[in-house]
């Protein structure tokens, strides 16, 4: 465990660099589903688990499978007693001939590694592999995710069927990539976690009057006299600093554990062949930009559970997960119409089931897979949706899904080599979303929701944004939004101050440059390490129980939940807008400020502000920023994404409404395929566009 916990993300601030595979630094990736040159451009397919039926039957599945147009499918993700049924024996006779049916066929292959569902036999023999929760209880047999993350039994036995399947089908050409895992996230708090934790503040602090100096264990007697003595919680009323350790702490552990199967493949894989992780929407376990610099490229399982899309929402999230590397991503799971776990699991509606995958393609995706293609005849996911019956025989879904794998079939050859076109960047950092969790100071700020805030606004006008890490390379872009950097390190600010003397705009939300990595307040007032470029600080902040008024060249307007009253330092300090607020601290109060900087600007939203507002705000922004939709003044529902590259122009257009609505296309545009006709998109319409 001491070994394995050497390989931390240089991002968590530890002195250790991040794994970065050799073979993904050395070559160039291509915006396509695949590395290899001959095989589609987009996958478009499905889970398929053979073990659970007869083989008498997998043709029949197979060549339904066809007829939807799909040309990929995911196998073995959690098949590990079927490839493994005894410690140390291993079949994978019925996995041959699974793979040489799908090949047949003609479809690519998916290997998913199945170390989500530990098999009864290791379980059993070994039950110091088991998750612990935070309360002390040990996990039992029978669901999923139920091992420790920091088990070095665990480890082994999980890199060695990795590499069993590696040796086994790492140069087959048809293995296009490798899926680690399922949804990695939940922790664990056994005894061996616990050391795993001690080892991490050491290898973090170096020594424990480090640590002591950076939580400010002063306060309420919290001095530790070494690193032993530090408890491994997540939850409860213990110091911020330990909190958002224990965040950097599943991160790295997390990290190493995909990273040690990564290397167990890659030591047999085939190079083109690509090594992923499929996550979760919104997840906020461990941070993602630091564990995907351990893989080829992001995956993710994209779910609509009230069966209520909400479109901008949802594209925020495809932005942030092809934002973990910057590059194209595939969407591992989606559902084929509903989920089974939520109170009420509603269907989507018809039509949207297209509506969404053209979606996750508008938004970077060259992959799209559907969970799942026949529900089992028992286990814990028969209600959820899927392609077939119990009976074998299509849902009534499944045509809407063959027309969407007949467009993507159309459409590859276009979208090849093409990536989503974006000159606005927004900041979303793990560190910031965690510390305010841990102290919300009001119980609405929910740091998610007020990214989307300003994310709708923008997203909607500019029909493009790339979400990416603080310190991504930020040079590209005219306009950087940072909706609530919270956390900050100096490095970060240095990259920030460098875009903005540069030329670009920097635009801060409230709360930001309050913390460093270790969660402690900056001593300088906010916005920290941003102060002096801003010319300005926050003189007091408030949690709102009641709307304030804010006027001035924005408008008038509302800001609920939060407000920060901003104190100009420099002369050259522009006020943009100030508060409303008879007999309270914030009235006439300056609740956003602009300041010109070298060749660029820097600009601090104090408050939380009502919709209106930061409508009104996105609008001045992007024209100040000079950029422009590729087409104005679309209907609410119209979402619009361009994808470029390789001398193509393409974009996507989706209706997202019951109701047809209106388009007006730039000259020289063509469609290509779709549902515009007269100038006009149909109801939950999508079309494919080629722009001059």
């Amino acid at each position: 465990m001491r070994r394995s916990l050497t390989t931390l993300a240089a991002a968590l601030g530890v002195i250790v660099a991040a794994i970065a595979p050799a073979h993904a630094q050395s070559r160039v990736w291509h915006a396509r589903a695949t590395q290899f040159e001959n095989r589609p451009a987009l996958a478009f397919g499905v889970a398929w688990y053979p073990e659970q039926w007869p083989e008498a039957r997998w043709q029949t599945d197979l060549q339904l499978m066809r007829s939807a147009g799909f040309n990929t499918v995911r196998l073995a993700e959690f098949a590990w007693s079927t490839m493994e049924p005894e410690e140390g024996r291993f079949d994978f006779g019925w996995l041959d001939r699974a793979i040489d049916a799908a090949v047949r066929n003609g479809m690519m292959v998916v290997l998913g590694t199945p170390s989500a569902a530990p098999p009864a036999w290791l379980t059993q023999k070994y039950p110091d592999t088991l998750r612990v929760d935070e309360d002390g209880k040990r996990a039992g047999h029978g669901g999923r995710r139920h091992f420790s993350f920091a088990s070095a039994r665990y480890r082994q036995f999980a890199t060695r069927i990795a590499a069993e399947m590696a040796t086994r089908y790492g140069k087959n050409p048809a293995i296009v990539g490798w899926q680690i895992d399922n949804e990695i996230g939940p922790p664990s708090w056994d005894p061996e976690s616990v050391a795993a934790w001690h080892h991490f503040l050491e290898q973090r602090y170096g020594t424990i009057d480090e640590l002591n100096r950076r939580w400010a264990t002063q306060y309420w007697s919290q001095h530790y006299n070494n690193f032993d003595q530090v408890p491994l919680r997540a939850t409860g009323q213990h110091n911020p600093g330990l909190l958002l350790d224990f965040k950097h702490f599943t991160t790295a552990t997390w990290t190493d554990y995909v990273a040690a199967q990564a290397a167990a493949i890659r030591a047999h894989a085939d190079p083109r062949q690509f090594v992923t992780t499929n996550t979760m929407f919104w997840n906020a376990g461990f941070d993602h930009f630091a564990l995907h610099r351990v893989v080829d490229m992001a995956s993710w399982d994209n779910y609509i559970p009230d069966g209520r899309p909400d479109w901008v929402a949802n594209g925020a999230n495809h932005d942030l997960v092809r934002g973990y590397k910057q590059r194209n991503f595939w969407l591992m799971e989606t559902q084929p119409g509903r989920v089974d776990w939520v109170p009420v699991n509603r269907a989507l509606d018809p039509g949207q089931v297209r509506e969404m995958a053209w979606q996750a393609v508008g938004h970077g995706a060259d992959a799209l897979l559907y969970w799942q293609w026949r529900p089992a005849r028992n286990g814990q996911e028969t209600y959820h949706g899927a392609l077939l019956g119990a009976d074998g025989t299509p849902v009534p879904v499944f045509g809407e899904v063959a027309r969407t794998g007949k467009e993507f079939a159309q459409a590859a050859p276009l979208l090849a080599d093409t990536e989503p076109a974006a000159q606005i960047a927004m900041l979303f950092s793990y560190d910031s979303r965690w510390a305010i969790d841990i102290q919300r100071h009001h119980k609405d700020f929910d740091p998610v929701r007020q990214f989307l805030s300003l994310y709708r606004p923008l997203r909607t006008r500019t029909q493009g944004i790339h979400v990416i890490a603080p310190d991504a390379e930020l040079g590209k872009y005219r306009l950087v939004v940072a909706p609530s950097l919270h956390v900050l390190t100096p490095p970060q600010a240095e990259r920030l101050v460098a875009y903005v003397r540069a030329g670009g705009h920097l635009v801060l939300g409230p709360r930001s440059g309050m913390k460093d990595d270790a969660n402690a307040l900056w001593p300088k007032r906010q916005p920290g390490p941003l102060a002096d470029l801003l010319g300005a600080e926050v003189e007091q902040y408030y949690a709102l129980d009641a709307p304030v008024g804010v006027q001035g060249s924005y408008g008038a307007g509302k800001a609920n939940i939060w407000a920060e009253a901003i104190r100009p330092v420099a002369k050259d300090v522009e006020v943009l807008a100030t508060y409303s607020d008879p007999h309270g601290w914030l009235d006439g109060k300056p609740a956003a400020v602009t300041r010109r900087v070298g060749k660029g600007r820097i600009t601090y939203i104090g408050g939380w502000l009502d919709d209106g507002l930061l409508a009104t705000i996105a609008t001045q922004l992007l024209d100040g920023a000079g950029i422009r939709p590729v087409l104005a003044d679309l209907h609410p529902d119209i979402e619009v994404g361009e994808r470029s590259g390789a001398g193509k122009r393409l974009l996507i257009l989706i209706n997202h409404g019951a109701e047809p609505h209106p388009i007006a296309l730039p000259a020289g545009a063509s469609l290509v395929t779709g549902d515009l006709a007269g100038g006009t998109l149909s109801a939950h319409g999508v079309a494919l566009i080629k722009l001059r």
